[in-house]
């Protein structure tokens, strides 16, 4: 029995070894992956032509339960233009998808246009509210060029009155989402002179 405990011992702590050397043999690669799709994003939601900087670089923490949709500070990413703030790029959660939270992100310029917004995570069901994932469906394309001014009536989806289409047999899913894109801007319109000038860096929160 001494015997068997020690070799089973022996084995987990190898193991440990193991999985702690894969894991420190691959930090940088996938520190290096995870840069590369966060940069793909934000090129997505903030167009490379509009900035001269580099956006992931440019990151600050902002924090608003109600608007945001999440009780931890979040990362917003700053453009500039020759040294002249033009748009940010936010992350937001829809804490009411169908399946949980839905993660987000949402590129908004100075005159509150919408550039981009695209999914970062979802649990959605496949093949109806996926359909937030813009390798299923180009929904989420239809915010880009929108206005965010005083319509805020318009920023639901068809089903309650609003501008967007719901998806056949989920509705749950794009109000959740609508809504999420709604507080989001509404929190950037409110701050807009304040973020810029934030010093809370993203770098600084090692959560």
């Amino acid at each position: 029995m001494i015997k068997n405990g020690l070799l089973l011992g022996l084995f987990a702590l190898c193991c440990t070894g193991l999985v702690a050397l894969v894991n420190a043999l691959t930090y940088d690669t996938i520190a290096m992956q995870e840069q590369k799709q966060l940069t793909e994003t934000l090129t997505q939601v903030i167009p490379h032509e509009l900035h001269d900087n580099a956006l992931f670089e440019q990151c600050i923490l902002v924090h608003s339960p109600e608007l945001l949709g999440s009780k931890k500070a979040l990362p917003a990413y700053l453009a500039y233009k020759n040294q002249q703030p033009v748009a940010i790029a936010i992350e937001a959660i829809a804490p009411d998808g169908y399946n949980g939270e839905i993660k987000l992100i949402i590129g908004v310029d100075n005159s509150s246009q919408v550039l981009g917004v695209r999914t970062l995570s979802h649990q959605e069901t496949p093949g109806l509210g996926d359909k937030i994932d813009l390798r299923k469906s180009d929904w989420v394309t239809h915010f880009s060029g929108l206005f965010f001014k005083d319509n805020t009536d318009l920023w639901k989806v068809k089903k309650d009155g609003g501008q967007f289409d719901q998806f056949t047999g989920a509705t749950i899913t794009p109000r959740a989402y609508v809504n999420a894109v709604s507080k989001a801007l509404t929190f950037v319109k409110q701050n807009r002179k304040v973020l810029y000038q934030s010093h809370v860096k993203c770098e600084d929160n090692h959560e």
